[in-house]
């Protein structure tokens, strides 16, 4: 039987080089030349299926003439010889194969390509019952990675071979920034590695680096080994090297260690492990550093709030957080069937500083604590349900234990909602939870001033049941809608007993200081507020309806469609005393054009806000009619308050009959390249104004953007002639920008500036030359790294050759968080809140563990 004529194994020989240095094509190549090292080839037919599906596919043979030696049996076809089979293709002038030996030769013009490469080479030659090939004088083009180069021979023995006199790179032909050279490189395609010898890396023509012996992969299997470094210099922690290590554990769980070694402070291990399984996955990663310079060389850092008063005394040095620091997270989820899973998110410091001192961001230092949070979930269509346990751990320093939120210990929730008809839905919201809460501890033998005697203060918890059932009857049609809403509120508490006996004593003080010194605070007055089982029930009736009016109108020779949308909320909610019901997990929620439509104040179940009033709001667009945007969103809104509001929480007064604040939003985006943004609130019986927000942006060109944000809010709970340091809770400016100067050379900038403190948070500039394969980034940046308002200066540089990787600090998520836009993908994203207190700071999408490096 005649052995049929196998298309050459040239994929394998390009199995590749030093292609296989390539990574993921995430790299921007809009910069690049339409130029191909291997330019398409023109006789080369249409590929079929996939590189998996060739190997069941025939091949067939097309051009020139066929003959046969007499000598040696060979079958040899010449004048421009096509093969192809599936999505390969090769191309010779000549092509002699002896079918007894397994022996062939192409010459002249060979060419290949496949779904990933095309390649071009002078001469080859090899036996196939052997598996032993030679090719000569070759160059390829990958087309799915952008990579090429060329080698002088091909040598190849079943599944190892060898390159001769190697190139890569992913620089076009006639722009070679940089090319990667090796004088040999040996491939084993059994194992998925290479090695080459003598490598050299140049940009242009000068030798950069220099590789005597190097192991890597030469396919998409995992390997053991050497993660490309981050290196960055800050006045910090100095010279600052992390070395990542890979391990490949098993096909399903891997891990990577971070040794770190940080010249001003000393040296950390990191580590993350991950797994993946049918049903779920999961990783877990931690951070030790035995001994940190940082805390004797700083001392200034670490003070004890505690005290009290203006004076801030520095904690003894017995107390510096020198010794055994670190962090530890973990974050799982296994599916139980297709209604129920489970989850996992821990967190863990080693103390209150740890934040402040390995965050090198705004944010990181503003979280106040870690929530760790265990669970089982599950979803129907018409309800879900969740069985939780949380746990809070304070990280700053700044403040006492009492400030944690307290650990719902456990927690049960389920919320249900069915339609019945289209007019009819019923639904029910219930929490069934118990609180506990992390004692406040004091150091013991620390007598310095302001210090309590006690070592130890108990801050007792309760349970609360919390049900909410409701009906609805949600009246639309094409222009109008009307939903009224009846609810009834019902929520028991079964409180310890020392609560209880505190939550009489407030009562009692109360009640003694409202009677102008007629009454007198006694134990029987106190035993007549004492109650270990507080409820409170209430109706909730509320009536929400709108219009919609839309016409056809023409701007500037465009067509819109303007609409006109008159919105009326109505809330009904009566008064009841909740003063004897403590405040486990409730605070008051913003004021914002949301607040207008909700049917309570406050977050979390332990106040449930009294209401007579009425909330009328108006909103209008333009959209464009040929491609759907929204060029222009206006809203405006107000609350008639028919009845005084009583129910307040801590420093709260009560609302007075009257109107609330004015509330506008606006959005407009007059071109593609313009968006702005604007919330104002004008409290009409103050006369003042108690939220202004402003954002704009521009886009310049196809990567360039520049944004400019004001924020201000004001104090409510401050008088309006208090000093402007306590009337106003924030005030600031952030301006940030990336300016193409040309195609390859930009800057960036980025200047955080609260109004209010008088003084920067953040400040950033740099420059950043991009080519084809190139990118150079150079930033300095200052930025407040502590409570203390200190600013750390930093300077990083980062050099990518894209396809292989880079080295330095990575610059890049440093100005995606700094330059919203900064990467067009990002462009829709909020902003962080510049206010916000990051209770679970969970994993940085770069970074899983919970180094806070952003």
């Amino acid at each position: 039987m005649r052995k049929p004529l196998r298309l050459l194994p040239l994929s394998l020989c390009i199995a590749i080089a030093l292609p296989a240095y390539a990574a993921d094509d995430n790299e921007n190549w809009g910069l690049c030349p339409l130029i191909d090292a291997v330019p398409s080839f023109d006789d080369a037919p249409a590929p079929t299926g996939t590189a998996d599906q060739r190997a069941a596919q025939p091949t067939d043979i097309d051009g020139g003439t066929l003959q046969r030696g007499s000598d040696e049996q060979n079958i040899v076809v010449q004048d421009n010889v096509r093969l192809s089979r599936g999505d390969q293709f090769l191309g010779t002038d000549k092509l002699s194969y002896n079918q007894e030996s397994g022996k062939y030769t192409a010459e002249g013009h060979v060419r290949y390509q496949d779904s990933s490469m095309r390649l071009v080479a002078e001469h080859a030659e090899g036996d196939q019952n052997a598996d032993q090939h030679r090719i000569d004088d070759v160059e390829y083009q990958l087309t799915s990675r952008r990579g090429n180069g060329g080698a002088e021979r091909i040598d190849l023995n079943g599944a190892k071979g060898a390159l001769h006199g190697s190139t890569y790179s992913t620089c076009a032909p006639n722009q070679r920034v940089w090319e990667l050279r090796a004088h040999r490189i040996d491939l084993n395609t059994d194992e998925g590695m290479g090695v080459a010898h003598n490598a050299v890396l140049r940009i242009g023509k000068v030798p950069v680096l220099y590789v005597p012996w190097l192991m890597f992969p030469i396919d998409d299997r995992r390997r053991t080994g050497l993660l490309f470094p981050n290196i960055g210099v800050s006045g910090k922690n100095g010279f600052d090297w992390r070395q990542p290590i890979y391990l490949n554990l098993a096909p399903n769980y891997d891990a990577t260690l971070f040794p770190r070694y940080m010249s001003k402070r000393g040296v950390a291990m990191g580590g993350e492990f991950r797994w993946l399984y049918e049903r779920g996955s999961g990783e877990v990663s931690g951070n030790w550093m035995p001994n940190d310079d940082l805390p004797s060389n700083d001392r200034n850092r670490y003070t004890d709030y505690r005290r009290g008063g203006p004076e801030l005394f520095p904690i003894p040095k017995d107390r510096l957080p020198e010794k055994n620091r670190g962090e530890f997270a973990l974050k799982t989820t296994h599916r139980l069937d297709g209604t129920w899973y489970a989850a996992a998110n821990l967190a863990w410091v080693s103390d209150k500083y740890y934040l402040q001192d390995f965050s090198n961001s705004l944010y990181g230092q503003s979280a106040i604590s870690l929530r760790s949070e265990v669970g089982i979930y599950g979803r129907g269509r018409y309800w879900d349900a969740s069985f939780t346990a949380d746990h809070n751990q304070l990280a700053d320093f700044t403040l006492q234990e009492n400030s944690l939120a307290y650990d719902r210990l456990p927690r049960a929730t389920f919320h249900w909602a069915q339609p019945w008809n289209k007019w009819v839905e019923t639904g029910v919201d219930t929490e069934a939870v118990r609180f506990q809460h992390e004692d406040m501890k004091f150091t013991p033998g620390d007598t310095s001033p302001g210090v309590p005697t006690s070592l130890r203060r108990a801050i007792p918890g309760g349970s609360r049941f919390d049900i909410k059932p409701y009906v609805s009857l949600p009246l639309e049609g094409a222009a109008w809608f009307i939903r009224p809403k009846l609810a009834w509120r019902y929520t028991a508490y079964e409180l310890e007993g020392d609560l209880a006996q505190q939550m009489a004593d407030q009562q009692a003080d109360a009640f003694v200081l409202a009677s102008n010194g007629t009454v007198t605070k006694t134990p029987e007055l106190v035993r007549s507020f004492y109650n270990k089982s507080p409820t409170r029930s209430l109706p909730i009736t509320s009536i929400d309806a709108g219009l919609y009016f839309d016409r056809e109108t023409e701007i500037r020779g465009d067509s819109y469609i303007h609409t006109l949308e008159p919105r009326v909320f109505y809330l009904r909610a009566p008064y009841r005393d909740q003063n004897g019901i403590p405040l486990f997990d409730t605070n008051p929620m913003s004021f914002s054009w949301g607040a207008l439509f909700r049917d309570n104040r406050y977050s979390g179940a332990d106040r449930q806000t009294d209401a007579n009033q009425l909330t009328t709001a108006l909103t209008t667009r333009l959209i464009n009619s040929e491609d759907g945007r929204e060029r222009l969103a206006a809203s405006i809104g107000q609350i008639q308050y028919f009845d005084d509001i009583r129910t307040v929480i801590g420093a709260e007064t009560p609302i007075k009959q009257g109107k609330s604040a004015w509330v506008a939003d606006v959005s407009v985006s007059p071109s593609d390249r313009w968006t702005i943004n604007a919330t104002y609130q004008w409290d009409p019986r103050l006369r003042s104004e108690d939220v202004a927000t402003f954002r704009a942006r521009y886009l310049f060109r196809d990567t360039g953007v520049v944004n400019f944000a004001y924020r201000y809010r004001r104090n409510l709970s401050a008088a309006l002639d208090a000093p402007r340091d306590v009337r106003d809770q924030y005030e600031q400016a952030d301006f940030s920008f990336l300016y193409p100067i040309n195609n390859n050379w930009s800057v960036v900038g980025r200047y955080y500036y609260s109004i209010k403190d008088k003084r920067p948070l953040e400040q950033i500039g740099g420059v950043q030359w991009e080519s084809c394969c190139l990118a150079v980034r150079l930033i300095a940046r200052r930025y407040q790294r502590n409570r203390s308002e200190d600013l750390n200066s930093s300077l990083q540089v980062e050099f990518e050759l894209k396809g292989l990787g880079s080295a330095g600090q990575n610059t890049e998520r440093v100005l995606r968080r700094a330059i919203l836009g900064y990467n067009r993908d990002d462009l829709y994203l909020a902003p962080p809140s510049p206010t916000v207190s990051r209770q679970n700071r969970g994993n940085d999408a770069d970074d899983s563990t919970l180094d806070p490096t952003l």
